[in-house]
């Protein structure tokens, strides 16, 4: 069998486990915890990093962060995870779903304006298969109409949009570890990117529980104590130790994805220029982390069919998000704004094929030889 996915392993992993638990340090925010943000601080470059246990939790701490209260309203596309929507709505926040541009599945730039009323808070721009989003446009938007933007990159580590690391570009950002992204850090894990000076303190806070933790052990005050409301958004040192090993491989993992990528996209031209299949877009001014790989059949049925052809091949191939706005929990907590073109017709025809680190081209050529089998 051919999997869809295979989480990350570079080979450390097992050893900086171990020298964390033997350091005696188990909770969050030990030596490999600290190693991860300064990583990410100097990288990217941001102002200030925190490690969370998901990226759902770096979500929900934004939201807590920009003080997300009843009655909000939060501008973001449909085509997107559960987790972009919950963060919100967990504090009372309506969210008001917009169109996407078929290219590139991100959030059409062009229709958030419009979306606008006098209760918006937020603008959530979501940059699908780690393809930037038209951030120039957006944070015009936002300051113009005195909005925050939050940036779900969780597919987004390694990528940049105009030379900018996804994730830095907007007031707060957001990574995932999840198993099934590039990078891992255990099966789960989150990172929130501040990029606001404003927010470095109270972010800290609000992720031990509400208490002035952080600063008790730098020597900033002499006992800590309940601030401010927070919960426990702090991974475990296991997490950040399995992760540490993984952006000491950064690069590695990145050029193999970008590699394999562009073997896809080589083999399935053809297909795409006799008119069978839409490939992926990414805009000039984009550079991708090979996330993942996907195309769209011609149809649903099309892609219902394709799927199942692969199956019986032993080839595991999957479809993505069902939009939001079609979803129960969507339509009660939200609205979609204007006309849906394209969000629920181009997410029917999209297919995402095996991809992983690791994956060799005799593999890749298996699920090439499948899909032209098919169209043939």
């Amino acid at each position: 069998m051919i999997n869809f996915n295979r989480a990350p392993f570079v080979g450390t992993e097992l050893v900086f486990v171990e020298e964390a638990i033997r350091n005696g340090k188990l909770s969050g925010d030990g030596p490999f915890g600290k190693k991860c943000q300064n990583w990410f601080e100097a990288h990217l470059p941001a102002k200030k990093t925190l490690l969370t246990p998901s990226c759902t939790a770096a979500l929900e701490l934004a939201a807590v962060l920009v003080d997300i209260q009843p009655g909000d309203e939060i501008i973001m596309p449909s085509y997107t995870f559960v987790s972009t929507a919950n963060a919100f709505v967990l504090r009372g926040a309506k969210v008001v779903f917009v169109d996407i541009r078929p290219d590139t599945m991100n959030i059409d730039e062009r229709l958030i304006e419009a979306a606008i009323t006098p209760k918006t808070r937020a603008i959530v721009p979501v940059h699908y298969a780690g393809v930037g989003c038209e951030m120039d446009t957006i944070m015009d938007i936002a300051e113009r109409h005195n909005l925050y933007v939050i940036e779900d990159a969780a597919q987004g580590m390694m990528s940049n949009y105009k030379g900018k690391a996804l994730g830095t570009i907007g007031h707060l950002g957001a990574f995932s570890f999840h198993e099934t992204k590039n990078y891992t850090s255990g099966g789960e894990g989150g990172l929130l990117i501040i990029n606001d000076e404003k927010f470095k303190q109270r972010a800290e806070i609000i992720r031990e529980k509400g208490t002035n933790r952080s600063q008790f052990f730098r020597g900033m005050v002499d006992k800590y104590q309940w601030v401010d409301i927070g919960s426990s958004f702090l991974p475990s040192e296991l997490q950040a130790a399995y992760l540490w090993a993984q952006l000491e491989g950064a690069k590695l993992i990145n050029d193999a994805r970008l590699a394999a990528w562009k073997y896809y996209a080589e083999k399935l031209q053809p297909l795409a220029d006799m008119g069978h299949i839409e490939l992926g877009v990414v805009p000039k001014d984009c550079i991708h982390n090979a996330h993942m790989f996907y195309f769209k059949a011609a149809s649903l049925d099309e892609r219902t069919s394709l799927i199942e052809h692969l199956k019986h091949q032993d080839i595991h191939a999957v479809f993505h998000y069902v939009p939001l706005h079609t979803a129960k929990a969507g339509r009660d907590f939200g609205r979609f704004s204007g006309d849906d073109r394209f969000t629920t017709a181009e997410s029917e025809r999209l297919i995402r094929l095996p991809m992983w680190y690791g994956i060799d081209e005799a593999t890749q050529q298996q699920v090439v030889d499948a899909i032209i089998e098919f169209y043939r």
